[in-house]
């Protein structure tokens, strides 16, 4: 009943959107539509679903009717957010995961993926810094001025989504194109963006939080911030708050850490936990879970690629 009613919803959209209404009357039902899809839950019609190519053909058609809205209702606190949001996980679930497992032989499209999907973080990441700007005026200023304490200092609760997904959202782009110094030296600014959310909530998102100062303290050089021992304490508190329900963290830790540790045991170790859990464990996240159970057994598949291996070692591993 839940995806009957969001379909229904996202065809009065165009209705809405397109239609030649009054003025007064079209904002009205613009507003009434965008409550309605904006409202908690209904973000697992994409996040529950158990078929990610069935998510990924629909989620570009759903982004620009959101997109749509927005433009109408430009300060609609729900359509910032769930736009802005829905940009970074497709650029991440459905272009940059995909483009990681391309081979040699397609570089070009391997390249055309990843242009997209850094595009597509740094849009969905500005919608929501905007978004932050909107509701506390001077934010961007203060956040791009290096002063942070002051920038993020009257945030509250409702403020902690739009926190997580504009730092997610800036981590992503980065992890694209990590030669990019122009987004390497901000990146700061979206650790102090997380470093909020973990005062406000640490058990956000069940480990979230931590998982993306995984990636964080894990990729970055130590000359940027980076620092293996935070990142792995990172990765406990992540894996004690997922309590076995999420393999992100696990995938984190393996990509970053064991790698520049050149620890395939470790690597091998950490991916094969990703295929223990149960995608049905957590139903509002079968969608997470499934791609990460596909993204690990494609790593444990090309553990040659990262590490330097007997053929001995990597056939263990790949076990």
């Amino acid at each position: 009943m839940k995806t009957q009613k969001y379909l229904v919803l996202m065809i009065t959209v165009l209705f809405i959107v397109g239609g030649s209404s009054s003025c007064s009357i079209k904002k009205m039902a613009i507003k009434q539509v965008a409550n309605a899809l904006t409202a908690p839950g209904g973000s697992t019609v994409f996040t529950g679903d158990n078929d990610p190519e069935l998510v990924g053909d629909a989620l570009p058609f759903a982004i620009k009717m959101y997109e749509s809205l927005l433009v109408s209702a430009p300060n609609h606190r729900g359509l910032q957010l769930v736009t802005g949001s829905l940009y970074v996980m497709y650029a991440n679930a459905f272009l940059q995961t995909p483009a990681g497992m391309l081979t040699e032989d397609e570089y070009e499209e391997q390249e055309f993926l990843l242009k997209r999907a850094k595009n597509l973080f740094i849009r969905g990441r500005d919608i929501l810094l905007k978004a932050l700007d909107k509701k506390h005026p001077g934010f961007l200023k203060q956040i791009h001025g290096k002063k942070y304490k002051e920038a993020v200092r009257p945030m509250k609760h409702d403020d902690i989504e739009l926190l997580y997904w504009a730092g997610a959202g800036w981590m992503g782009a980065f992890s694209i194109d990590p030669f990019d110094m122009e987004i390497g030296i901000t990146l700061p600014r979206a650790a102090a963006l997380m470093d909020k959310v973990m005062v406000l909530n640490p058990n956000y998102g069940d480990g979230a939080i931590h998982d993306f100062f995984i990636l964080y303290y894990g990729s970055l050089p130590e000359y940027m911030g980076g620092n293996l021992k935070l990142a792995r304490e990172h990765f406990e508190k992540a894996e004690k708050l997922s309590q076995g329900k999420s393999g992100s963290s696990y995938i984190s830790l393996a990509t970053t850490v064991s790698v520049k540790n050149q620890d395939h045991e470790e690597f091998s170790k950490l991916l094969k936990k990703v295929l223990e859990i149960d995608p049905e464990a957590d139903p509002d996240n079968r969608l997470i879970n499934t791609l990460n159970r596909r993204k690990a057994l494609w790593l444990l598949d090309h553990i040659g690629d990262y590490f330097l291996l007997d053929d001995e070692d990597e056939a263990e591993d790949s076990k």
